[in-house]
């Protein structure tokens, strides 16, 4: 039996939705032609953000709870009003990625099974000058909602002495985002050069709540995430709607209402008719593109105080003027013993590499999770605290390490414990992973507690 399709009218255009009742949100029974008819109510919104970007497609052809995977190349079957540009990435290879204009084009790359939006921040007609700067706060594991919001009102306040307009949204995930428009005269090294900036004087600003330190080890409260701002980082645009199990949405909001704002109260039931009642709180966010200049002189003023580059994503080739691209604990190692420190921690039961694959690390470091998603390793990390109360009271949020780990053409994540804190006679082995999973093979639990 041929499966059943839905044929809409948008824009003066056939759009035809495939499956259009696949249930997309297992808990809250959420369809694919539900998120379509989503994305359509908050169009308006949703194509601020992506009008003339090029995409790269994040696709969940099974739902939110199934894997997905990235697709840069648009789909060679596709009708003739998408339109494409060609970009090329720092690995040298290229691509034609989806062009976004309208509603229609909008709808028929939902309809692939891309849940969230991911533009980049460049228009399709100048791909070498950004126009969006993009400050991205990443919480580490264990930091209360109302500290990222105070985060994000620093930010703001950091923003407006540097003469840029930061429009605020909520991640539809664990964290926070501010966009700046600004004018395009800047290549991609430079607005990230301004972001660096940026992140460095808001963790001055708040030094007890946010930091700008690239590595996980070094992390304390929320992280001002510079690199999504390197070439070829994208990021969920407003109005996207997350593949969490509520369903949440990346939601613009007024800045009065940052402080107060609850994320899980934006969902794709709530934000149309919020949409509908009060209009996009980042309605004139194009007016609004301001100039890095200022920011720029402060990144002089801190190359001239001694403090350089930052590292940069671990794809990209090696930057001029960029640190060792080295985890601090190994580069102290280093200096002290060149004779190579440190030990190769152990792999987990029935497994061929261990928290560190085959690299010596000075840390005590355990594995806990290997999960197709987040939920599911933090789920297994729950199960390993209940068994390890006293050990658990040690632990401070930054030896938690909750690693997005990518493949191929998917993600899944790896959960660690950093046992610095715990008193070396009270560390517990390592033990078999709460979740197991393969990338190649799919996942497996402990015997012990089958998933």
């Amino acid at each position: 039996m041929p499966s059943r399709k839905e044929i809409l009218q948008i824009a003066g255009r056939e759009v035809t939705i495939t499956n259009p009742d696949k249930v997309f949100f297992p808990r809250t029974g959420h369809t694919k032609l539900d998120l379509v008819r989503y994305y359509l109510a908050v169009a308006d919104g949703a194509l601020r953000g992506v009008a003339g970007r090029p995409m790269a497609l994040k696709r969940y052809v099974n739902g939110a709870e199934g894997e997905f995977f990235f697709q840069k190349r648009a789909p060679a079957s596709r009708p003739e009003w998408i339109e494409t540009v060609e970009l090329s990435f720092p690995s040298g290879r290229t691509a034609h990625e989806i062009v976004v204009r309208d509603a229609a084009q909008l709808a028929w790359i939902v309809n692939l099974g891309c849940i969230d939006l991911n533009p980049h921040p460049v228009r399709a007609d100048d791909l070498d000058h950004p126009d969006e700067l993009r400050v991205d706060l990443d919480p580490v594991p264990g930091v209360d909602w109302s500290q990222i919001r105070d985060v994000a009102l620093v930010t703001k306040e950091v923003l407006e002495r540097f003469g840029l307009v930061g429009w605020p949204k909520t991640s539809g995930s664990r964290g926070f985002h501010v966009y700046c428009r600004i004018e395009r005269r800047w290549t991609f090294p430079e607005v990230r050069r301004a972001a660096l900036a940026l992140a460095r004087e808001v963790e001055r600003q708040a030094p007890d709540l946010a930091t700008s330190k690239w590595w996980k080890e070094e992390r304390h409260g929320v992280f001002v995430d510079y690199n999504q701002n390197a070439k070829d980082r994208t990021v969920a645009s407003a109005y996207s709607v997350r593949p969490a199990p509520d369903a949440r949405v990346s939601t613009p909001l007024r800045w009065e209402e940052v402080a107060d704002c609850d994320p899980g109260a934006f969902t794709i039931d709530s934000v149309p008719e919020r949409f509908a009642a009060i209009g996009d709180p980042s309605e004139r966010i194009d007016e609004a593109a301001g100039s890095l200049a200022p920011l720029l002189e402060l990144s002089a003023e801190h190359e001239a105080a001694g403090f350089g580059d930052a590292p940069w994503p671990p794809h990209f080739a090696k930057q001029p003027g960029e640190p060792p691209r080295v985890q601090p604990s190994k580069r102290r190692g280093r200096e002290k013993a060149p004779a190579r420190e440190g030990v190769v921690p152990p792999p987990a039961p029935g497994k061929a590499t261990g928290p560190t694959g085959r690299r010596r690390t000075t840390m005590p470091l355990i594995e806990i999770a290997r999960a197709a998603t987040e939920e599911e390793a933090r789920a297994g990390l729950e199960r390993w605290r209940a068994r390890h109360p006293d050990v658990w009271s040690y632990l401070a949020p930054a030896d938690v390490l909750v690693d997005s780990m990518r493949g191929r053409h998917t993600t899944w994540t790896r959960i660690r414990l950093n046992l610095r804190n715990v008193p070396e006679a009270e560390r517990p082995d390592q033990e078999a992973l709460e979740v197991d999973y393969d990338p190649w093979e799919g996942p497996r639990g402990r015997a012990d507690n089958p998933r």
